[in-house]
């Protein structure tokens, strides 16, 4: 997986934190560099100067055994006028000290080894002209020897009158141990600062990341919250972001944009229902009109006043005529009923009373009622609430086939903390999983007769007092309907 995946994968929260810790090892690294760096500047500049203050010392040194010497200031004679001073001028000064003749040649030299009539290398020619070219008449030489820095000055003797008399030679070794031991103290107090550091960035990175992050993080809760068929909070913060004030300005007027969609799709879906419940009506009114108008034709074609049978025929003709019509006015009774909303008449009422009450009218054997309590108070209409009962043991008993022998219903009433709940159970047909999902719509029935409109109806007046009512059912084993209402704790 490429890294950029990778860090894409992070949480905001998480980069903001390495990106802070990150930041404190570059400034780190990027400050032992500098000190680095410094250390070896300072150690530079101090033996360039220490070389040249050396130097100047030595010269003027030079220059007074030149003022009190017997001998004639002459480049022939600097070998005899440094025979016994060199030493001592190099004991002084704690450098080695090299005299050279002007055309480059070892005059004397402070060494122990060296003597005038040893055969010592002279000095090299480039050197000897850019000490005669330089406008100080000087020249430093730097070079590594076994990974040590040497400095050599190389520099003009001259007389009273200024007349060159012969070459200076100054080897001077570079001993970086005080400013190497300097340089690691201070690496090591550093490192122990920034470890301190560090730790103290992995605490404040933590709380800054998590306080950066936290109105994110509340944006996000709200928008994993956000449903369309749901009342939707606007968030009231105020972020001490201006990107992140503008993000929560956007989820408000999202929030407001999405309760007007949601208000239009519910009345859009209304609108659809109403029209399809109006299909469904006109079509359950046409089926007895058609019979009607076909029974009034056939009784005008064979109608005969001298017919023996009129009476039973015209008697015939009526019951077909009356039977359809009260087709037709179940049909609107029906719809009357799931189109008018059940005004809440809220009285306090004692649920497992009306319940037991309500199942007087059933003289089944098979119909049983329990309840673990005898008081169940509640808030509603007792008449709708006989009408919740009613509708469904009604259904529960037309679920199970007249050929079944073994016949069962059982409605019970218990407490569930702030609910009490009403279960209704057959062991009837059950109804097949494909079905679960259209239980509840207004037109949905899987009998031979009635037009779907009883659980529409008790669905809607359940909700109307903020219940909830949910099956459970296996096909071929029976149906359980549970009914859940609010009480009030007594």
């Amino acid at each position: 997986m490429p890294k950029k995946f990778k860090m894409s994968m992070l949480s905001l929260r998480i980069r903001i934190f390495l990106s802070m810790i990150v930041l404190i090892l570059i400034a780190s690294i990027l400050m032992a560099s500098i000190s680095i760096i410094q250390f070896k500047n300072e150690a530079k500049d101090y033996h360039q100067e220490r070389l040249e203050r050396k130097e100047s010392a030595i010269k003027e040194h030079i220059q007074y055994v030149l003022s009190t010497t017997t001998y004639p200031l002459t480049s022939r004679n600097l070998g005899l006028i440094f025979k016994d001073k060199i030493h001592e001028l190099a004991q002084i000064h704690g450098l080695e000290i090299n005299i050279y003749s002007l055309d480059g040649k070892l005059l004397k030299s402070s060494k122990a080894s060296f003597s005038i009539d040893s055969v010592s290398p002279p000095i090299p020619k480039y050197i000897l002209k850019l000490v005669q070219s330089s406008i100080e008449k000087r020249y430093v030489d730097i070079r590594n020897i076994d990974g040590v820095k040497n400095r050599s000055s190389y520099s003009q003797i001259k007389d009273e009158k200024f007349k060159p008399l012969g070459i200076l030679n100054i080897p001077y070794v570079e001993d970086d141990g005080f400013y190497e031991k300097e340089l690691q103290g201070f690496l090591i107090r550093l490192g122990q600062v920034y470890a301190f550091m560090l730790v103290i960035a992995f605490a404040l990175a933590y709380f800054l990341s998590t306080y950066i992050t936290q109105s994110l993080k509340t944006i996000s809760d709200r928008l994993s919250e956000t449903r369309l068929n749901q009342k939707n909070e606007k968030i009231y913060l105020k972020a001490n972001s201006k990107e992140i004030n503008l993000l929560i300005q956007a989820y408000n007027r999202m929030v407001d944009k999405l309760e007007q969609s949601a208000i239009k799709l519910a009345e859009s879906e209304r609108e659809e229902a109403w029209r399809e419940m109006a299909k469904q009506v006109a079509h359950e009114i046409k089926n007895p009109l058609t019979p009607m108008r076909l029974t009034v034709q056939s009784f005008e074609r064979k109608f005969d006043a001298n017919d023996p049978q009129l009476k039973q025929k015209l008697k015939d003709y009526s019951d077909t005529l009356i039977q359809q019509i009260d087709t037709m006015s179940a049909v609107a009774s029906a719809f009357s009923n799931f189109a008018s909303m059940p005004a809440q008449q809220n009285e306090t009422l004692n649920v497992v009373e009306v319940v037991e009450l309500a199942l007087d009218i059933f003289n089944e054997d098979d119909v049983t009622f329990e309840s673990d309590e005898k008081v169940i108070i509640s808030k509603m209409d007792r008449t709708q609430l006989i009408r919740i009962i009613t509708n469904l043991v009604k259904n529960a008993i037309q679920a199970i086939p007249k050929e079944q022998t073994e016949k069962r219903v059982s409605v019970r009433v218990e407490r569930r903390e702030t609910e009490v709940l009403i279960a209704v159970s057959d062991n009837g047909i059950g109804i097949e999983a494909e079905n679960f999902g259209r239980i509840f719509e207004p037109k949905f029935t899987t009998k031979n007769s009635g037009m779907g409109l009883g659980l529409g109806i008790i669905k809607n007046i359940i909700e109307n007092y903020k219940g909830t009512i949910t099956f459970e059912s296996e096909f071929g084993k029976g149906t359980t309907f549970l009914v859940s209402l609010p009480i009030i704790n007594s």
